[in-house]
C-alpha cells in the first residue's frame, strides 16, 4: 500500500469523530489535526507574492474555499493541474476569521470530507490567537504531576511534529517559593530561537485538551542544568522527534506564502 492510500492523520481524527459525534475530546483533536497539519489552499490563480485569491464556491449553505490535506487529494478533486498554495490550517483560519467564508475540507475525495461554517474558523482562530504570557518564579520543591490524560494526549500530539526543536521535555507539579502550587513542563536542549515556538505549542495542546481553567507554566533548561536532577525525579517525559539529517541542496528553496510568520499572507 502506497503512501498516498494510507489514511491521513485527518481521517483518523475524521473517523473518531464520526464514530461519536458528540465527543468533545474528539472534536477539538479533529480541530487540532486541522490546525496543525499542512493543507493545499484551492486557488483561483497563481499567488502573487504574500496576496492569495482563493477559489470561492457559492454553495445554499453560504460561500466556502476549500483545502485538502494531500497535493493528489486536490487534483483528483480539480481532474487536472491547479493553482494551490500550502499553508497551515491555523494560517487558513486567520486568513478566513470573520470573513463570512466557510471551509471544505477534502470534499469528494477522502473520508474525511467535512463543511466547517464560518464561525468554525472564527473560533479556531480565536482559540489560537492569543500569546503565552512571561511570568516570573522560583520553585522551592517539585512533585509527581497530576494531569488528565487528555492533556498528556495533547502534548504528545504537538511533540510529534516538533521535530529537532528540544531534546525532551519533563512535565512535573511545582511549588514555588511565593506557596503558588502547579504544574511545570521544562524543555531540555531547546535553542532560543525555538522557545516560542515550543511555548505556543504547549498553549494550544492546553486549548485542545478542553481544559478551560488548566494552566501551565513553562521552562527552558539546558541539557547540564543541575535544576534537572530535582526536577527529573518526580517528571513525566516526554522525547520529541530527534531532527533530520539535513539535505544537501544546490539553491535555496523560497518559502511559500504563509511560511514566513513575520509575513503572513492576505486575501485578495
Amino acid at each position: 500500500m502506497s503512501e498516498s492510500t494510507l489514511p491521513s492523520l485527518l481521517d483518523e481524527a475524521h473517523a473518531a469523530l464520526s464514530a461519536d459525534s458528540g465527543n468533545e475530546a474528539a472534536l477539538l483533536r479533529f480541530y487540532d489535526r486541522l490546525a496543525d497539519g499542512e493543507l493545499y489552499l484551492l486557488l483561483e490563480r497563481e499567488a502573487a507574492g504574500e496576496t492569495l485569491d482563493p477559489k470561492v464556491f457559492e454553495l445554499e449553505s453560504g460561500p466556502v474555499v476549500l483545502v485538502f490535506d494531500r497535493e493528489e487529494r486536490l487534483a483528483d478533486f480539480t481532474g487536472g493541474i491547479a493553482p494551490w498554495a500550502a499553508l497551515p490550517g491555523r494560517v487558513i483560519a486567520g486568513l478566513l476569521r470573520g470573513q463570512g467564508i466557510g471551509l471544505g475540507v477534502n470534499l469528494s475525495v477522502a473520508p474525511s470530507e467535512m463543511l466547517l461554517p464560518p464561525e468554525a474558523m472564527d473560533w479556531l482562530s480565536e482559540a489560537l490567537a492569543p500569546a503565552p504570557e512571561e511570568t516570573l518564579g522560583r520553585p522551592a520543591r517539585f512533585f509527581a504531576p497530576a494531569v488528565p490524560a487528555g492533556l498528556s494526549l495533547a502534548l504528545q500530539d504537538k511533540f510529534a511534529s516538533a521535530r529537532g526543536l528540544a531534546r525532551a521535555a519533563l512535565l512535573t507539579g511545582v511549588e514555588y517559593d511565593d506557596g503558588r502550587r502547579g504544574h511545570l513542563l521544562a524543555f531540555i536542549g531547546a535553542t532560543p530561537e525555538a522557545e516560542p515556538a515550543l511555548a505556543r505549542a504547549v498553549q494550544e495542546a492546553l486549548v485542545f485538551s478542553g481544559l478551560d481553567a488548566a494552566a501551565l507554566d513553562v521552562a527552558f533548561f539546558g541539557p547540564d542544568d543541575r535544576a534537572l536532577t530535582a526536577l527529573a525525579a518526580e517528571a513525566q517525559r516526554f522525547d520529541l522527534p530527534e531532527p533530520e539529517v539535513p539535505v544537501a541542496q544546490e539553491r535555496p528553496v523560497p518559502a511559500g506564502p504563509g511560511m514566513n510568520p513575520e509575513k503572513p499572507p492576505y486575501l485578495r
